[in-house]
């Protein structure tokens, strides 16, 4: 049980391995973070609580991809189930976000900008009423991050006393 949770903060992960099997659930050129671009292999999205003491995954879903999701032949062969169907990241995200609302867990998400720059992905946050801070891209080419006004008693890790801004 995580009954302090809400004084840490969300964080959005995409793992991502080197995979070739053509059978591999998932498999598809696509951006793959453990080697800094495009490649064949398997993403997942996933979710974990953490504060000053470490954190914890709350949530695992492997990504499947929309050509994937498409091939009916392929994923009758690799067993994937007919009633999954094709989500981008962030909305596997967000689904994954309303989960831990609904099991009481709130706090601040911290996320990638292959989250930040879906608007539904930030509007779908702001719905549910958490903060986030998530870098996104407007149409300048810069990046520009968003932040969302902290509340009053908010403490750093480590701090002793709330935060106050100059």
């Amino acid at each position: 049980m995580i009954d302090d949770a809400s004084a840490g903060c969300d964080l959005l992960c995409m793992k991502s391995e080197r995979e070739k099997g053509k059978l591999s659930v998932g498999v598809a050129r696509q951006y793959c973070g453990q080697l800094g671009k495009q490649e064949n292999c398997q993403v997942a999205v996933s979710l974990s609580v953490a504060n000053e003491f470490g954190s914890l995954p709350i949530a695992y879903r492997l990504y499947l991809p929309e050509v994937w999701a498409k091939d009916h032949e392929r994923r009758k062969v690799a067993k994937v189930p007919e009633d999954i169907e094709f989500l981008t990241k962030p909305q596997i995200a967000l689904l994954q976000i309303e989960q831990a609302v609904k099991s009481g867990i709130t706090a601040t998400v911290l996320a990638d900008a292959g989250y930040g720059n879906d608007s539904k992905f930030r509007e779908g946050i702001t719905d549910l009423g958490l903060q986030y801070a998530v870098p996104s891209r407007k149409a300048d080419p810069e990046p520009v991050v968003e932040l969302q006004e902290l509340p009053e008693d908010y403490r750093p890790r480590g701090a002793a006393t709330p935060y106050r801004a100059p």
